[in-house]
């Protein structure tokens, strides 16, 4: 099946990065068995504790990971576009620390462990680019953590829109700095540790300031400069073009 036309094509692109992958391992990605299914925004895609027997992979729509407290206050980890593999450590552990939910009407591809294993057994490029991932994924998971810990919220909004503006750009879903934008401001508040009182303030701030329109569930960045600014915004850790 061509890259074009295989719902791994954007995963396969992904994990080769700027250096393609080769073409045999390419077309093992693309000859994966999977099971395709729909999931409704707002259902659970995986449990949190709950056992592993499939990685995922994002075909269609936004997913996100995230951990719930005991209170039932929820803090989400990480949002997940199409190409996505969100729990490729699943291949390593025995079960969950998280859960993984829809955001939007999503498309999940589900590979079953057993095969993957068999992947990476037979070429060593796969498991190159799958450790590549791995290591792409902390990095970003590192830029959140100081967001979270020492940019304050207007810092947030603005590195958190950057970051998702490029890795949609990179497969092809945004351009021209307007993207989707389906997140609720109470999924922007809960990736973001704030209330959805102060998001709100804060979103709309930062339309008067006429750094971004948001609308019809969709995003237009009117000044990239400006935003990248007040994000202190480097794109280095998403590795998106090495």
């Amino acid at each position: 099946m061509a890259l074009s036309k295989s719902p791994f094509g954007p995963l396969a692109r992904r994990l080769g990065g700027a250096a393609l992958l080769p073409v045999a391992a390419e077309r093992a990605i693309l000859g994966l068995p999977l099971i395709i299914r729909t999931i409704d925004a707002s259902r659970d895609i995986v449990y949190a504790d709950g056992p592993f027997a499939h990685c995922c992979v994002i075909l269609d729509g936004w997913t996100c990971c995230y951990q719930l407290l005991a209170d039932g206050r929820r803090q989400i980890l990480s949002f997940h576009v199409p190409g996505d593999l969100p729990d490729l450590q699943s291949l390593h552990l025995p079960s969950s620390d998280f859960g993984m939910a829809a955001v939007t009407r999503a498309s999940v591809a589900f590979v079953p462990h057993t095969e993957l294993r068999k992947l990476s057994d037979r070429s060593p490029a796969i498991v190159q680019a799958f450790w590549r991932e791995t290591v792409v994924t902390a990095a970003t998971h590192r830029a959140w953590i100081t967001s979270l810990g020492r940019r304050d919220a207007r810092q947030k909004v603005a590195h958190l829109f950057c970051e998702l503006y490029l890795r949609l750009e990179a497969v092809s879903l945004a351009g021209d700095h307007i993207m989707p934008m389906p997140l609720r401001q109470n999924d922007l508040a809960d990736a973001l540790g704030l209330t959805s009182v102060h998001m709100n303030r804060v979103l709309r701030d930062m339309r008067t300031e006429g750094l971004f329109d948001q609308r019809s569930r969709r995003l237009e960045i009117q000044d990239w400069a400006a935003l990248a600014a007040a994000a202190e915004f480097n794109p280095q850790y998403l590795h998106l073009g090495n």
